[in-house]
């Protein structure tokens, strides 16, 4: 395959999708950039490029099979094809086990869980179709080790994931595409510095072999990574990047 290629990150408005969409850009990417508040993943895109020729801004709700197609559908009709997915749209709600509502917990899944899932199932066919395709899912520590700092819908939904990612990459390897996951540990981001007081991410990092938090942008470059043409033997694995502070 010759010429830019297109990549389609979900929930990549703020945060680590901000993070993702931008080091694709760099890479030479063309960036669908979706998130369910359309006008902030349309900003995101702007501060990408604010022509429009490599960062689009689209509105993506990765519980809905049709959006997705839609917004596939969209970057197929502006760039011609799309080469890679990278799911990455999450909630995050921090909270005791014995103190998680079920209706939480349903809120939660459908989006970590069901979102993947249905990403990797819509772009699955199409890349299938079309011989060749990378998905990267973003998974998590907290699907490794039970979570410490998040709840236990964060972690179920990040832990089945990984299995997910197995699945499709077993189903999808012998067509092109590769289907891999990244389990980081703790970043440093708002979204950790909100979930953790200072005192006790202090002591997380205590515990890290490496003795500090993870960045953004090498959480970022794993993706792009394994988007790559070059990536075509990683199938089916979860990278994980969290300083040593779970090894396997």
């Amino acid at each position: 395959m010759s010429g830019l290629r297109t990549v389609l990150i979900t929930g990549s408005a703020q945060g680590l999708g901000a993070a993702l969409a931008a080091a694709f850009h760099r890479a030479g990417y063309r960036v669908g950039v979706s998130d369910v508040d359309e006008a902030t993943a349309i900003a995101c895109a702007d501060g990408l490029d604010p022509t429009g020729a490599t960062a689009m801004g689209l509105a993506l709700d990765v519980r809905d099979p049709a959006a997705f197609e839609t917004a596939r559908d969209r970057l197929v009709a502006l760039w011609g094809s799309v080469e890679a997915l990278v799911n990455n749209a999450v909630v995050t709600a921090a909270r005791p086990v014995l103190e998680i509502d079920p209706d939480e917990f349903d809120r939660v899944l459908q989006v970590n869980l069901r979102g993947t899932f249905v990403g990797c199932q819509v772009f699955g066919r199409y890349f299938k179709e079309r011989g060749h395709g990378r998905i990267v899912n973003m998974a998590s520590l907290a699907g490794q080790n039970g979570g410490t700092a998040t709840g236990a819908h964060y972690a179920a939904s990040k832990g089945a994931i990984i299995t997910l990612t197995k699945v499709f990459a077993r189903d999808l390897g012998a067509f092109g595409v590769t289907v891999n996951a990244i389990a980081p540990g703790p970043l440093d981001s708002p979204a950790v510095r909100t979930l953790i007081s200072e005192d006790r991410l202090a002591g997380i990092v205590a515990g890290i072999p490496v003795q500090r938090l993870g960045s953004l942008e090498y959480v970022a470059d794993t993706a792009v990574h394994l988007a790559g043409e070059d990536a075509y033997f990683a199938n089916g694995a979860t990278w994980d990047i969290n300083g040593g502070l779970y090894m396997r």
